[in-house]
């Protein structure tokens, strides 16, 4: 238990996704304007990454390893991942329109967001086990909304603020994000 602790709080905080590993940018600078929005491409992601990491670490330990075509990984992956964003775009569509509509382009680019395919490749890289995969991914996934909606957040609280035109748009946000990823290097020594 204390190891699946130990795999939680890595994923989730200390090695965050987003601000120290880099991965999900584009996902995490697309929708991070409105809390609302960014709280539910959170949740799309939790779901999908938490799913994916048990079904890819499933296959990888029972059809892929023994049979030797774990080069293989790679492709199995993303089918798997394209497979699971189909259902929760499929979902949000047919039971939150509004959501579906204020994710946008964005929702389909889960498939190729590299942090969920990171979590499927690094669990197979730290021979982790499935319950292991599982924790991890669901944790990176956490670390992913926490990130989003902080972003979120200061990016609604940037609008009434009287940035200097060097600084906006992108440029602001940008340094934000760097900010963020410097507070968040402050956990590295936590395991």
């Amino acid at each position: 238990m204390t190891n699946l602790l130990i795999i939680a709080i890595g994923a989730g905080i200390v090695n965050n996704v987003v601000l120290s590993q880099f991965l999900g940018i584009c996902a995490f600078l697309g929708v991070s304007k409105k809390v609302e929005t960014a709280a539910g491409m959170g949740g799309a992601v939790i779901f999908v990454t938490t799913l994916a990491a048990f079904v890819t670490s499933l296959i990888y330990k029972f059809i892929l390893a023994p049979l030797e075509i774990a080069y293989l990984q790679t492709i199995v992956f993303i089918v798997v991942i394209a497979a699971l964003v189909q259902f929760v775009e499929m979902f949000l569509k047919k039971f939150m329109y509004s959501l579906y509509e204020a994710l946008g382009v964005f929702l389909p680019l889960i498939t190729t967001n590299c942090a969920v395919l990171g979590v499927a490749l690094n669990s197979v890289t730290y021979g982790y086990s499935i319950l292991e995969t599982t924790v991890y991914g669901f944790a990176t996934a956490v670390g992913f909304f926490i990130a989003i909606v902080i972003m979120a957040g200061l990016r609604e609280k940037m609008e009434y603020n009287d940035v200097p035109k060097a600084f906006q748009g992108s440029a602001i946000v940008l340094v934000t994000a760097g900010l963020m990823s410097i507070a968040f290097f402050g956990f590295s020594g936590v395991i």
